[in-house]
């Protein structure tokens, strides 16, 4: 493009930048990196997290996730995933696999984000999260999952769309290709 970058806002965790004529967000930490995480229990639940998102002003359900490097300046994929299972579920991973990396709002944001498929799970705590997340975790059946999320959102829970995305990556590598 060739337009320099002017900052015209800068907090804690995101700056706001003009490029051009176009106006973005982007993360201050971790290279503007998250994951998400795809855990199933050894009983088959799908493991969901409910919170309430100040910009939507709504409790949503979503898959768990965080950012890469918030807190940890040397943190990977596979370690931020790790942590953030256990602070979120109480869940702790045997292994980890990051399965795809991509934008999450390409438009508006620089943040990426890495679907991390979490296995050989062990419960290890209560979760709930850190720092008042107040995060209330949910094990639903992964056959009744879908329609789950359906009762919720008519519930009036705002639903991250990446969460179809997780549910079929449980069953499938982003090729297609059935997961071991």
């Amino acid at each position: 493009m060739g337009d320099i970058k002017q900052i015209v806002y800068e907090g804690d965790w995101l700056r706001l930048v003009k490029i051009g004529h176009w106006e973005s967000c982007e993360r201050t930490h971790g290279q503007g990196m998250a994951v998400i995480i795809i855990a199933v229990t050894p009983d088959d639940d799908v493991l969901f997290v409910e919170q309430f998102r100040v910009p939507l002003d709504a409790r949503t359900i979503e898959m768990p996730a965080g950012l890469v490097g918030d807190d940890h300046a040397h943190d990977t994929l596979e370690d931020a995933a790790r942590r953030e299972l256990i602070e979120e579920t109480g869940w702790s991973p045997g292994k980890v696999e990051v399965l795809l990396v991509g934008p999450t709002s390409s438009g508006m944001s620089n943040e990426r984000i890495a679907f991390v498929r979490a296995r050989a799970l062990t419960k290890v705590g209560e979760g709930g999260g850190v720092d008042n997340e107040n995060i209330t975790v949910h094990s639903v059946p992964r056959r009744e999952a879908p329609a789950w999320l359906m009762r919720k959102q008519a519930e009036g829970f705002e639903l991250d769309l990446k969460l179809w995305a997780g549910l079929w990556m449980i069953e499938h590598n982003p090729d297609g290709s059935p997961a071991d």
